[in-house]
């Protein structure tokens, strides 16, 4: 999730130490997801643009102060692409029915912001009895402390899975 970014936000300094070390292992949970046949959704924030497609957002974030962390995990044609609106991969979005349509009982949370989408939408997933899956080197905090916390609270509070991103799949 949102890791179409320009990084051209107030916390972007802070962020990118974090991306720089999950870009490896998500990029590898792509190409496995792709290899395998499993359903892959990317959801990204809309930046307030709701007008923007994919392609806009794409663009934005390959033009954006970080290219090279954007360029290894753009997602691959043919997968489900939903902008948000908000932290929460389901609020505003079709991805609940979608997951219901393909009868998919767990999800792997993968992305940015840690403390904030990542663990709102675990939340949501979670009291939509989803099964909840996060890749935990394939998540990136803005702040270490708050996104270890947040980590933990999936864990106990989500019934969470923290796994590798090798091994989510």
């Amino acid at each position: 999730m949102d890791m179409l970014n320009a990084y051209d936000h107030d916390d972007a300094d802070a962020l990118v130490a974090n991306v720089e070390r999950v870009v490896e292992p998500l990029a590898g949970l792509i190409e496995k997801a792709v290899r395998t046949d499993a359903e892959l959704f990317f959801v990204n924030d809309n930046q307030g643009d709701f007008n923007a497609t994919r392609d806009d957002l794409v663009r934005r974030a390959l033009a954006g102060k970080r290219p090279d962390l954007v360029e290894p995990l753009l997602p691959p044609d043919g997968c489900a692409f939903l902008q948000k609106v908000r932290h929460s991969v389901f609020y505003g979005t079709a991805l609940e029915y979608a997951l219901h349509r393909e009868r998919i009982e767990t999800v792997v949370l993968a992305g940015q912001v840690t403390e904030q989408c990542v663990l709102y939408s675990a939340l949501d997933a979670y009291v939509r009895d989803f099964s909840v899956r996060v890749a935990v080197d394939g998540v990136a905090a803005i702040h270490e402390d708050l996104g270890a916390a947040a980590l933990r609270m999936m864990e106990r509070n989500m019934r969470a899975e923290l796994v590798p991103a090798a091994d989510c799949l």
